[in-house]
């Protein structure tokens, strides 16, 4: 666990948020994959209200793995047509996990 040298400068706004809702889907494309077998690095989907520790603490809760390092993305949405309206994809939040590398995470 991390141990901060001096206290936080801000609290965290929002309710406090379980390991199932921080970690909302693993992300299996071709980039992905290419991460996970290369560099041991995952993607995950994950609540955009979420921290990096957050984040971290909730992947050790729900695998047995131990994480290196978290890397996050705020996605923005893409712009849609329905029709003859356009309308906006909801934006997301992406999150690269590397796991130490005696560490795997099995998804299939």
């Amino acid at each position: 666990m991390v141990t901060l040298r001096r206290p936080p400068q801000y609290e965290r706004k929002g309710p406090a948020l379980d390991p199932y809702q921080v970690v909302i889907r693993p992300l299996i494309t071709e980039k992905a994959t290419h991460l996970s077998e290369r560099h041991n690095a995952y993607t995950f989907e994950v609540n955009p209200m979420a921290s990096k520790t957050e984040i971290k603490e909730a992947v050790e809760a729900l695998f047995p793995v131990k994480v290196l390092d978290v890397r996050t993305q705020n996605r923005r949405g893409k712009l849609r047509r329905y029709r003859l309206k356009s309308g906006r994809m909801r934006n997301w939040k992406k999150a690269i996990v590397s796991l130490h590398e005696q560490y795997r995470i099995d998804f299939y």
